[in-house]
This record gives C-alpha cells, structure tokens and sequence, in this order.
C-alpha cells in the first residue's frame, strides 16, 4: 500500500518510523540519544498521539524526511522512500520506508565508515623522549568526553583518535643518525596513523611484521584493561626482537554504556641486542650504537563535523598525556 497526504490511521506506524527502539529501528533511536552502538545526539522527533485517528500531515512527514536525508548525507548512504514531499504526492510503502531507516540504523551502528565530514585536530598532545634511549620508550594518552552519550555520538558519528609515533633526533654519539635509528623510522612509519574507530582500529602504513593482531577492536570492544591492537615487528636483522606495541583502554567497559575517557598506550620498545664500545676501540666508531634517537608520540581526534548533514559537530573534551618514560 501506498500512504498519501490526507490518509487517517496512519498514526502507529509513523510512530515506528520515528521511535521504535527494537528492530526495525526508529529515526530517534538511531539519530538521537540512542543507547549501545545507536545514536548521533541530533533533534528527536515528536511522535504523534497514537490510537484517535490521526491525520499525519506533510509537514510531519517530510520532518521524519528530512531528519532522514540528514543521516545519510553524513553517512554517504543512499535513500530511496523519501524523495516525495508535496502535499498530494503519495509517500512510499512501509517496506521502502522501513529499508531506508534500516540502513541507516545499521551505518551507525557501524561506525558510519563512509563519512567523509570529518575534522581533523591539531596534534592534541606530543611527548617526546627527553634523551636518547636504549630499552624502551613508552607513552600514555587519553581523550575525555562530556558525558558517555557524547562519546558514543563520536564513534557513531565515524569520529576516530589517532596516534602518530615518529623519530625526530639521532641517537649516535656524534649527533648522527644510526643505522638502528633509520630501522626505528621505518618501522614506525609502516604503524603510519593509527586511528580507533568505532568498531575497528587502522594503520595507514604497511610493511613489517604484524606479530598481533587486535585490528578487528575498536571503541565499542574496549574495556577497562588494556586491549592490544597491534604489535608490529621489525623484519631486518638485527632488529626483529625491536616492536611497537600500541593498546588501549577505557574507564568503564563501553558496553555498560558510561565510558567518558580512552586511554591509549604507545609502547616502542627496543629489544635488540646490541654491541658497545669503549674507549679502547678503533677511533671513529659509535661507542653508543645502541641508543635509539628522541622518539615522539602525537594525539589527535578526527571529529564529526556539521557539514553533511549533522546538526553540530562532536568533539571531545579534553585531552592529556598521562605518562610519558624511556629506560636506557
């Protein structure tokens, strides 16, 4: 059947178009407050009062309508039921309706991995080594947000926190760069971004090897213990015992639904055994060949933004670099 402008009785299953909170999902609950994987904070739309044989109006429709189009801007999603607005125009049957709000529902739930409004931050924090160091470098960050619906909006929304490690000094004697610092940049750019997502987390870069694979985690699978998502190793000899490590956690388990703050630990750890020399040795040779240069870890957000379709852009709060040590 077809719903035209005028149609009576229609009051229940607009209702469910716009509010139901069991499946098929409504507009508010997986555009508004929503709870678990659903919600984007934006405008909840009033539902009618059901069972007196209301009229539902064209102006409630192509609310619901708009509310709709707003989404799937966001998510680069593609409608079909919401393209007639004219008073007189008939409104498409219940199942396209209820496909298009399906498919909404489900690229939230998904962490809207098409959105392409999105800003990226400013490096939000960077902790470098005060020195050279021979054994390890490791670094804590955290993102906090208002409240824990903000923070479940974010990852809906496509929102991602990113960690950046690179070199930026040399670790040899003689103020050069060592061969183990030209093997320490190289893996720390095959890491590249690592951004976690809503459901999963990334590397932009490529190469080495990926001893630990926890890449199929992201916000929504983080607890209050550390989750490892990736440990990746060096391949060159004689490097391979060198890693970075980079896990990451919650303060309440994302799941009971009031996490407000991710914390997440960069380790890069240098487990190579490596030769020293003294003094006795020929002139012109490192006596430190095995100090790693100043590593730097950076944080950023890539945050929701306002310009497909959201009614605001979500942000985090705060930010923090909780420790920041190197072992020689």
């Amino acid at each position: 059947m077809a719903y035209a402008t005028g149609d009576k009785i229609l009051d229940d299953e607009y209702n469910t178009f716009v509010n139901s909170s069991t499946s098929p999902y409504g507009y508010n609950h997986f555009a508004g407050t929503g709870a678990t994987v659903y919600g984007l904070g934006q405008t909840a739309i009033n539902t009618v009062d059901a069972g007196n044989d209301n009229t539902i109006t064209a102006t409630q429709w192509n609310t619901l309508f708009t509310g709709m189009d707003n989404i799937a801007n966001h998510t680069n999603d593609t409608l079909t039921s919401t393209v007639a607005r004219s008073a007189g125009d008939p409104i498409a049957a219940i199942a396209a309706l209820e496909a298009d709000l399906a498919s909404l529902a489900a690229e939230v739930a998904g962490g809207s991995t098409s959105a392409t409004a999105l800003t990226t931050s400013s490096a939000l924090e960077a902790a470098s080594a005060g020195s050279a160091w021979s054994q390890s470098h490791i670094v804590e960050v955290s993102v906090t947000f208002t409240n824990a619906n903000t923070m479940r909006w974010f990852f809906n929304g496509g929102g991602k926190i990113r960690v950046v490690a690179d070199r930026t000094g040399n670790g040899a004697t003689g103020g050069g760069a060592t061969t183990k610092d030209t093997d320490w940049s190289t893996l720390l750019a095959a890491v590249g971004n690592f951004d976690i997502n809503a459901l999963t987390s990334t590397r932009s870069g490529s190469g080495e090897t990926q001893t630990t694979d926890g890449l199929a985690n992201g916000f929504h699978d983080l607890s209050t213990g550390y989750t490892v998502l990736l440990k990746l190793t060096a391949d060159t000899s004689p490097y391979t015992a060198n890693y970075a490590q980079i896990s990451a956690k919650l303060d309440a388990a994302a799941s009971g639904g009031s996490a407000t703050k991710m914390t997440i630990k960069y380790e890069i750890i240098d487990g190579a055994a490596d030769t020293t020399y003294t003094s006795g040795n020929l002139s012109g040779v490192d006596v430190t060949p095995d100090r790693v240069g100043i590593t730097r870890v950076q944080l950023y957000t890539l945050q929701p933004d306002d310009t497909q379709g959201l009614a605001s852009t979500i942000t985090a709060s705060a930010d923090a670099t909780e420790s920041n040590a190197t072992t020689t």
